[in-house]
């Protein structure tokens, strides 16, 4: 019995410290400074990456892949953002990194620089002409500012279709697709470079791996 209690010490102890080595991750956020930037700040990244590949919170893809996570969570300092929403939201698409649509729309809707962000549809649904455009305005100029419209036609032309998501969810899709233009345009900086969810396949195709430019 006595032995019993003692492994159950020891299990309530291990996970006491794993949770503590969490609670530090998530409270430093991504306040580390530039990871690259010394050796104590590189030291200081593995150590939040080693604690968060224990946990099977963080998407199967990250656990125990301390150097992914590392990735992850370098990119989340740069951006301002938190790790796990880097790591929920982001995967790897054709070799490219990638925003889901959903972390797209989320960037957008959450950039500091505009308020009122909105999606706005236009056309009647099942014709070419349906499409959407997403709009905001500047906080410092109260500038109203509109994105590109992106329709069925737009998709039909640019052979976006051939990717099945365009006639299994087109809504969804003509969605995702005005955020990323409206990104690509007015606040880049949001998307980190990234391509965003539909566009590999869009421009490397189903099957093709987006080339190399090493």
């Amino acid at each position: 019995m006595a032995d019993k209690q003692m492994e159950l010490s020891e299990v309530i102890v291990e996970k006491k410290e794993e949770s503590t080595e969490l609670a530090t991750v998530v409270n430093t956020g991504t306040a580390i400074g530039n990871p690259f930037g010394s050796k104590e700040s590189f030291n200081n990244l593995f150590t939040m990456a080693q604690a968060l590949a224990k946990s099977d919170l963080v998407p199967q893809a990250y656990q125990g892949k301390v150097t992914n996570i590392m990735l992850a969570i370098d990119t989340a300092n740069r951006m301002g953002i938190s790790p796990l929403f880097v790591m929920e939201q982001m995967s790897i698409v054709r070799g490219r990194r990638t925003w889901s649509g959903q972390a797209c729309s989320s960037l957008v809707n959450n950039y500091p620089k505009f308020k009122n962000v909105r999606l706005v549809y236009v056309g009647k649904e099942g014709t070419p002409d349906w499409g959407a455009y997403v709009t905001a305005t500047r906080k410092d100029t109260d500038e109203q500012i509109k994105g590109t419209t992106v329709t069925m036609k737009m998709a039909e032309t640019e052979g976006w279709t051939s990717n099945t998501k365009w006639k299994s969810m087109p809504e969804q899709m003509l969605a995702y697709r005005a955020y990323s233009f409206f990104a690509r345009v007015h606040c880049a900086d949001a998307l980190n470079g990234f391509m965003t969810e539909g566009e590999p396949e869009d421009a490397f195709g189903e099957h093709k791996e987006a080339p190399s430019f090493d």
